[in-house]
Parts: structure tokens; C-alpha cells; sequence
């Protein structure tokens, strides 16, 4: 898949990521965490900020999708491919 993309973590110190992905225009973050119940951090706002992620999601342990914050929405593993669907 050529529009997935490790993130340069040295052109963007303060936007970690675990993954981003590109196809055209929109950019959605990816950062993966080992809990049921993620917070929003502050690597998290400024990754939506610097590298204009249109949405940003928090995969967590967990089972159900919620809304973290404006762009920011938990969502559990199985869920990721759904999400990737419409962007081949």
C-alpha cells in the first residue's frame, strides 16, 4: 500500500504518530495505545495541528469506538479496517 507512511519522527518532534496516512488530500492519524480507555494527549493536538490531520484515531484495547475530543475518536483494533476501506 503505497499510501501508508511511517512518520518521520525528526521533521515533526512535538506530532508523534504511529502511523499516518495519506491517499490525495486527507491525512488520518493513527496512534495506538495499551488501554481500554485513552486520553488525549498533548503529542496527540499537536499532530492534528502540524501535519493537518482531517481525523485522528486512538486504537485502543478496548470494544467500543468513542469521541475523545473534536478529530479524535477511540476506536478498538478490529475496527482500523473499516476505517481504511474507503481510502484504496
Amino acid at each position: 500500500m503505497q499510501h501508508l507512511q511511517n512518520v518521520d519522527r525528526t521533521a515533526y518532534p512535538r506530532a508523534e504518530l504511529d502511523l499516518l496516512v495519506v491517499r490525495g488530500t486527507p491525512k488520518i492519524g493513527f496512534e495506538i495505545k495499551r488501554t481500554t480507555a485513552p486520553r488525549v494527549t498533548p503529542s496527540m493536538r499537536s499532530a492534528l495541528d502540524v501535519l493537518g490531520l482531517c481525523r485522528l484515531y486512538v486504537v485502543h484495547a478496548g470494544e467500543t469506538s468513542f469521541p475523545l475530543v473534536e478529530k479524535i475518536t477511540a476506536m478498538p483494533l478490529a475496527q482500523v479496517p473499516s476505517e481504511l476501506k474507503p481510502l484504496r
